[in-house]
């Protein structure tokens, strides 16, 4: 993991998750700008996972286990598709929470997996 992609990662799914939090505070049903955020999360994590798979090629992978990280990594590639199709099927304000919840979800998972690659936790 790259230190500069780890924190903008983390920052993008923060900002994310508050921004979909502010709209379905306001009670506005997922859109393309709600959707669109988490599209985003998901291009910087497929960034993460070629830039993992290139770190661990080179010989500088994980000091942590390497299949947790994997685990990890799989799991949050998983998560923003998901929601972003719960939101385009359930039109609501509460999908817009879950949208929300999906990025904040994310922030979490990168910050681990940045712990299992640098083994600091």
């Amino acid at each position: 993991m790259l230190d500069w992609l780890t924190w903008t990662q983390i920052t993008m799914s923060l900002g994310a998750a508050l921004f979909c939090f502010v709209l379905a505070a306001i009670g506005r049903a997922p859109d393309d700008l709600s959707v669109g955020s988490l599209i985003v999360v998901e291009a910087l994590l497929v960034v993460q996972l070629v830039v993992s798979i290139v770190l661990a090629v080179s010989g500088h992978g994980s000091r942590g286990d390497g299949l947790e990280f994997a685990g990890y990594l799989f799991t949050a590639l998983i998560v923003p598709p998901a929601a972003g199709l719960w939101g385009l099927l359930e039109r609501s304000k509460w999908s817009t929470i879950i949208l929300g919840a999906a990025a904040l979800t994310n922030a979490v998972l990168i910050w681990r997996m940045d712990q299992i690659w640098f083994l600091t936790a």
